[in-house]
């Protein structure tokens, strides 16, 4: 099995607060280029209309990448509440 049918098999409980903060201020001044958007295996992380970093974490897959590559620290992520966030079937 491919590591894509793995994490296809994954369960994610959404809390509807989320567990991802960006300091949209910070992001717009500081963050040139945005890592985020690009080591994000999951793809969370997208650009509205405005180029504001948008998170949907609905499908984090909780590993911390995007807190490491966000140099400037706009970002702030936490582990969800107990029950919610991802279940992973095949570890």
């Amino acid at each position: 099995m491919k590591v894509e049918e793995k994490l296809g098999r994954n369960v994610f409980k959404v809390d509807k607060e989320g567990h991802i903060r960006i300091n949209h201020e910070i992001c717009r001044v500081k963050c040139k280029p945005k890592f985020c958007l690009f080591v994000c295996p999951a793809k969370v992380y997208s650009l509205d209309r405005n180029g504001d970093v948008l998170p949907n974490s609905d499908g984090c897959l909780e590993c911390g990448a995007c807190v490491l590559a966000c140099i400037e620290e706009a970002l702030s992520w936490h582990y969800p509440k107990a029950g919610f966030g991802v279940q992973y079937r095949f570890s």
